[in-house]
């Protein structure tokens, strides 16, 4: 009788995978045995392997240099870094080793920009892509870094004050212009509880911005055009859409502003959030390219460079947070629940804030039978769960053992946890952050762990209380 855990994954998905396999009831992620970590740092417990930041950068520049190639398109491919996504030092020194370019959103990434450049991490001619609302103080970080030799430092106007604003801090008479670009303002899609994004300058006012302000002012050269939507790159009539939309308008401008040569399409490849993930990462990255020439060919403009600004797709799958059950609770008839020894609300925010799922799994006791339950947090508040999968409205682990310890692990949680989590701050209920784990793999294949950060003290938290 097929009852284990390990049937229950093999008759749902296609498994092992790419990053998971299991051996003598154990998961291993990228071929590191898991339960080995544990027993050296214990549990809740973050870990980022880096070599799968530099393996999905790889990734997409393949992609869209095979689509360049396919779909016979003249302009070019330029990956930037999506910062926010993570902004560890670990991430931006192994991301950096593959030649890319960077995208900013608030006035200290420039900060950071300027520490990679006295680490000698970033070269001076590194294209830098400012977005977001920009406050005062950005704009004067921006100019700096423009000041300080950052010459491909790119400014994207998410508003006309910023334009103005720009003018009077940058300096008359430098030796060359800085390069601006200027934001669109998609239509969301109707789910959303508003029409348009914030972000952005309006459709029909962009032509004429350009005309009236950008065009005759000499400290500057609008270089890009730049568009996103909030839901992805994804394969929808909307998308597609807004994508035409925004194509027309940089034909458009195009016609009036000759040195506009680059289309930012911003991010939204989306990272895998489930062993049944079926994203078709080739004929997304193809069939953008062939709608932009198709558009570009029947107005008669040239096609521009391609900018993408891959956060989630970059670093997602590189994290993992694995937690142990402490104990199991029968609270009627029909919910049975497993307590992690930490919170849901503290270490995976999304799975609170915006109902994301990740990739959950068992580390050990695959050979087990299973039950399905609930993952309850240790903090007081009723919204500190888990009890469902991105494919099925439910969760199955396998039965618990009161003598042997059942741990889970969630994967491909690297994107943005640990910053709207608050890293080294105050957690909910003081529940502390975990430990943070480094791995890596050396020269001979074999992988190499670094204790990036202990678990979080009480005396850090007091600390910050003012105690």
């Amino acid at each position: 009788m097929k009852n284990k855990y390990y049937d229950l994954i093999d008759q749902t998905f296609d498994f092992p995978q790419d990053e998971f396999r299991t051996e003598d009831g154990e998961l291993y992620f990228h071929d590191i045995p898991l339960m080995e970590i544990i027993k050296q740092y214990g549990t809740p417990l973050k870990i980022t392997y880096l070599p799968k930041i530099s393996s999905q950068i790889q990734r997409a520049k393949r992609l869209f240099n095979v689509a360049i190639a396919k779909t016979d398109y003249r302009g070019t491919y330029n990956y930037c870094y999506c910062t926010k996504s993570s902004h560890f030092a670990f991430v931006l020194e192994e991301a950096l080793k593959n030649d890319i370019n960077l995208e900013t959103s608030s006035a200290f990434d420039i900060n950071l920009i300027q520490e990679l450049h006295n680490q000698g991490l970033v070269d001076k001619d590194k294209v830098v892509v400012c977005n977001g609302f920009k406050k005062d103080q950005y704009i004067e970080n921006i100019v700096g870094l423009f000041n300080d030799g950052f010459k491909n430092v790119i400014p994207v106007l998410d508003n006309k004050n910023e334009y103005y604003v720009l003018d009077q801090t940058l300096e008359a008479g430098t030796a060359e212009p800085m390069m601006l670009g200027i934001r669109i303002a998609s239509e969301e899609e109707p789910k959303f509880d508003f029409y348009t994004s914030r972000l952005g300058i309006r459709y029909n006012d962009i032509v004429s911005f350009y005309e009236e302000q950008i065009k005759q002012n000499k400290k500057f050269r609008l270089k890009m055009l730049h568009f996103f939507i909030n839901t992805g790159i994804r394969d929808t009539a909307y998308y597609w859409n807004e994508l035409a939309k925004c194509v027309n308008v940089y034909c458009d401008l195009k016609r009036v502003c000759p040195e506009l040569d680059s289309l930012n399409i911003g991010g939204g490849f989306p990272s895998k959030v489930s062993l049944a993930a079926n994203y078709d990462y080739e004929y997304m990255a193809e069939e953008i390219l062939a709608q932009i020439k198709n558009i570009c060919a029947q107005r008669g403009v040239e096609e521009p460079n391609i900018f993408t600004e891959f956060g989630s797709f970059t670093v997602g799958e590189s994290g993992a947070t694995l937690y142990s059950i402490l104990d199991q609770k029968q609270q009627n008839d029909r919910e049975l629940w497993y307590m992690i020894d930490s919170s849901f609300i503290t270490t995976l925010p999304d799975t609170w804030g915006i109902n994301q799922r990740f990739i959950m799994l068992p580390i050990n006791h695959w050979d087990c039978e299973y039950q399905r339950v609930f993952l309850g947090g240790l903090t007081c508040d009723s919204e500190d769960y888990y009890n469902a999968d991105s494919h099925a409205n439910a969760i199955f682990l396998p039965k618990f053992q009161k003598d042997d310890p059942l741990y889970i692990g969630f994967f491909h949680t690297g994107a943005y946890q640990e910053s709207i989590g608050g890293y080294g701050g105050i957690q909910h209920c003081l529940i502390p952050a975990p430990k943070h784990v480094i791995i890596d793999k050396d020269e001979d294949g074999e992988y190499t762990t670094k204790l990036f950060a202990k678990e979080q003290s009480y005396k850090s938290m007091l600390k910050i209380l003012g105690y």
